[in-house]
């Protein structure tokens, strides 16, 4: 039983992070997406690539952290989280931001840990159409 909260706490963590990324980011999305095209202006990145990202970012943010908030398709919103933790892990090293990296290898763990123990995943929204 202990197994199952415990893996429900850490659910909620990383989700909230996520969910609260995306959530404050998402009613100034311009204003986010010009500050992130200011960060890789210098990068090897071109802005055809860092436009698109900069406003999909915020929004893949939000839906994988409310996915795995509330445990629905906690499965696929543990994995794009980890897709998003990619794409952010290359970003931050093409900027040489490595103040950040550990942050973002820290997210990596816990979702792959999420990942592992799955099946303790009890405290869900997958549950009630499992049965």
């Amino acid at each position: 039983m202990d197994k199952k909260w415990a893996y429900l706490l850490v659910r909620l963590a990383i989700g909230l992070s996520f969910f609260g990324h995306g959530l404050v980011r998402l009613p100034k999305l311009n204003g986010f997406s010009n500050w992130m095209m200011g960060q890789f202006s210098k990068s090897l990145l071109p802005d055809f690539l860092v436009q698109p990202f900069s406003y999909a970012l915020p929004m893949l943010e939000f839906a994988s952290g409310l996915m795995i908030l509330i445990g629905l398709f906690t499965r696929q919103g543990l994995l794009l989280a980890g897709l998003v933790c990619l794409a952010l892990i290359f970003g931050t090293t093409m900027i040489e931001n490595w103040e950040a990296l550990p942050s973002q290898l820290i997210h990596v763990a816990f979702l792959a840990m999420l990942l592992v123990y799955l099946p303790q995943n009890s405290y869900a929204v997958d549950k009630l159409f499992k049965k």
